[in-house]
């Protein structure tokens, strides 16, 4: 069985992965808040852990790997959507509004992360559907000394567990110095947060014991990774901005009450647009489908994103998408109507060391040049670059180049007899203008098209 090693944020170093039960290998992976469309930056974390899921699932097998990523639809920016619909007229309580929004939110991100190439997850937990489970845990964290209520609220207590911090690698004075921390008379820390806070009558709230309230966000993933996983599971991702304070909080919690949580924590680094950090006020924020929409193919924003390593920087540019679409299509070309091979070792020792998808993306380079295709349509599929099929918009349309391909041969007999090869330097050189792939050999001549080619290049050729 292959050896998967992975970074280990909590041990800080890389690790051979031994899960609890090879038979039960279990990933949650924190979700997003759905009051909206997913930016790009939004997607890294959906296709790093995507590629993570394929691998296990191709190591330990698909009925043996259970992953969980929720969803939080508990949350002001989905509150203030229904508020401002009801305001303009829309029919309904705001109770119904709200939870229409996160439902039109939700479908909206199934279609984007799926056109991504991504796996719908084994469970997709909404935070609503949790309530009970985290008031229990509140409850039995107060019990044990480790929060309070105050004012309607029930805090952590973070004076009670000595290793807060440990993951992120920060002191309590740092974090109160880095952090936008609420400074409130009813707090006995600064650093204590909100494990449940009031609600007003006109917003969602549950009866609980220190009334009318929700959820804060932390306690929601450990509550439902815990219902959904058990008391110690393999692998916790998320992205590297959720490391402090919603990761560290979610051990802080989750360990007070007598869990293990989780053994391995995982976290991608962020997503930059041309050098700048992506942000509305620059003009440079998209989310996934006003890429969709502008033309630009799930597979070829799952590539550039596969060509960097998940735990460094990536920028996105306009030119990684340019050159990712035609090594796409010209390997979905070669590809075409051939079985999909097993994954070749030099494709699995990548993957397996810390999800290589920029070495598995450069081995399917040498496997395209090498003519090694059933085993490139392989290693395709392990990261998520096909599907059963080719995509429609890399098929080639079938033009008929015999007579072109007859042309260049015949002007090539004669170069061969005259030596004077300009003839066919001026045929190759317009075809390649073309876009026209052009392959001469000791058995003639073959050319291929592109699925976007436009025969009118060829004209003046012949």
């Amino acid at each position: 069985m292959t050896t998967i090693r992975l970074h280990n944020t909590k041990t800080r170093a890389k690790e051979d992965f031994v899960p609890i039960s090879p038979d039960n290998v279990r990933m949650y992976v924190c979700g997003p808040t759905v009051y909206d469309r997913a930016h790009i930056g939004n997607a890294r974390a959906v296709i790093v852990f995507d590629v993570l899921y394929r691998l296990l699932r191709h190591v330990y097998g698909a009925d043996h790997v259970t992953y969980v990523r929720n969803f939080t639809d508990v949350d002001d920016r989905i509150n203030e959507t229904a508020q401002n619909r009801k305001a303009a007229g829309a029919e309904g309580s705001l109770e119904h509004l709200i939870a229409e929004r996160a439902d039109e939110t939700i479908n909206w991100y199934h279609q984007d992360m799926d056109a991504l190439g991504a796996l719908r997850p084994d469970h997709e937990p909404r935070a609503t559907a949790y309530i009970a489970p985290m008031i229990a845990m509140i409850e039995d964290l107060i019990a044990k000394g480790h929060a309070y209520a105050a004012e309607g609220h029930a805090l952590f207590a973070v004076d009670s567990y000595k290793d807060y911090g440990a993951l992120s690698g920060r002191s309590v004075d740092d974090m109160i110095a880095g952090a936008r921390v609420e400074v409130a008379p009813y707090k006995r820390n600064p650093m204590d947060f909100v494990l449940w806070k009031p609600s007003p009558d006109d917003l969602p709230g549950w009866d609980s014991p220190w009334g009318r309230g929700r959820p804060g966000w932390h306690i929601e993933c450990s509550a439902m990774a815990h219902e959904l996983l058990g008391e110690a599971f393999d692998i916790h991702g998320g992205g590297n901005d959720l490391t402090f304070p919603h990761h560290e909080n979610e051990i802080a919690q989750s360990t007070c009450v007598g869990h293990g949580f989780a053994n391995v924590w995982m976290h991608n680094e962020m997503l930059q647009v041309e050098g700048r950090k992506m942000s509305k006020s620059l003009g440079n924020f998209f989310t996934v489908r006003d890429l969709l929409d502008q033309g630009v193919p799930g597979e070829v924003m799952r590539f550039v994103f596969l060509s960097t390593h998940y735990r460094k920087p990536m920028d996105w540019t306009e030119k990684k998408r340019a050159e990712a679409e035609k090594t796409l299509r010209k390997w979905y070309t070669q590809i075409a109507g051939l079985e999909t091979g097993t994954p070749p070792q030099s494709v699995m020792d990548a993957m397996a060391d810390d999800l290589n998808t920029h070495g598995v993306l450069t081995e399917c380079h040498r496997l395209s040049q090498a003519g090694e295709l059933e085993a490139l349509r392989g290693a395709l599929a392990l990261v998520g670059l096909l599907d059963d099929k080719i995509p429609d918009w890399a098929v080639a349309q079938a033009y008929d180049l015999t007579d072109m391909e007859a042309f260049l041969s015949d002007a090539r007999v004669t170069a061969m007899e005259t030596k004077d090869f300009s003839e066919v330097d001026r045929i190759k050189t317009a075809l390649l203008d073309a876009g026209v792939e052009v392959q001469m050999s000791k058995d003639g001549v073959k050319l291929t098209a592109p699925a976007d080619f436009d025969p009118a290049a060829l004209e003046g050729i012949l």
